[in-house]
């Protein structure tokens, strides 16, 4: 059974579009370097040849992959305010040194540290799931556990 994806209904819709952008604009024309490339004669030392089958392997496989994605997503809808879960915007506080931050929590597809969107598969995703506003939740990290609390669930 394919893995499923979680996003939320913007992931999807861009991942839609990405996926246009390589059937209708990259891969015609890469084909068309590729026919170009032909008409150049011998193909054994051939560069322009050697390099649009490179690029034609790489748009092929991302057009696969992106069309798995597609199929198997799971839209990420309405998250309950209640605990924290998937498509919710949390703030938390760290309490060894009292800082705040503020995350959304997104399939891994999504994830983007810069903008603080983070996968839900993280060490602290994982570790605030399921919590509601004024839990403690104690977060595994490659340099040893740090606890957050939850202060605002949106």
């Amino acid at each position: 059974m394919p893995e499923q994806i979680y996003v939320t209904e913007q992931g999807l819709i861009d991942m839609k579009k990405e996926l246009e952008v390589l059937q209708q604009v990259k891969r015609p024309a890469v084909i068309e370097a590729l026919k170009e490339a032909r008409a150049l004669g011998d193909l054994s030392e051939n560069a322009e040849y050697d390099a649009a089958r490179s690029e034609q392997a790489e748009i092929e496989n991302k057009i696969a992959s992106l069309t798995a994605m597609i199929e198997n997503a799971i839209v990420i809808t309405n998250a309950d305010t209640d605990e924290v879960s998937i498509g919710n915007t949390v703030e938390v506080e760290y309490i060894e040194d009292g800082e705040k931050d503020t995350y959304s929590i997104v399939g891994s597809t999504e994830a983007d540290p810069f903008e603080n969107k983070i996968s839900n598969e993280s060490p602290i995703a994982l570790a605030i799931m399921g919590k509601k506003v004024g839990d403690i939740a104690k977060v595994a990290s490659p340099n040893g556990e740090y606890e957050v609390k939850i202060l605002n669930i949106k």
